[in-house]
């Protein structure tokens, strides 16, 4: 049964988010994507604490196209460790489900 999921993915800029969202619209890997500038982050990386602004991802599609998005964002992505991480929502409206699993039909 299909099911719908929400993907995370962080980006460096927002040309660079819009560019790789409106790829994955255009495959039809996902319905719909939101992005959302002035993220903060702050995290370790390589031994460090680091900082720098981002902008969050919000990719809405169906579970059965998590593999093939997952590695389209890899492949895409100007990361070395891209943020790529799904989440099921326990509810969702009954329109906007039918409406997302229509709008991301690929079939791999």
């Amino acid at each position: 049964m299909q099911t719908m999921i929400l993907v995370l993915c962080t980006f460096p800029d927002e040309s660079q988010a819009r560019q790789i969202a409106t790829a994955m619209v255009e495959r039809q890997l996902v319905a719909c994507v939101n992005l959302l500038p002035g993220v903060e982050s702050i995290y370790r990386w390589q031994g460090q604490v680091e900082r720098a602004a981002e902008v969050l991802g919000i990719f809405k599609t169906s579970s059965h196209l998590y593999p093939a998005l997952a590695e389209a964002l890899a492949a895409a992505h100007p990361y070395a460790v891209p943020e790529i991480v799904a989440l099921q929502p326990a509810a969702v409206a009954p329109a906007y489900l039918a409406w997302v699993l229509a709008a991301a039909p690929a079939i791999f």
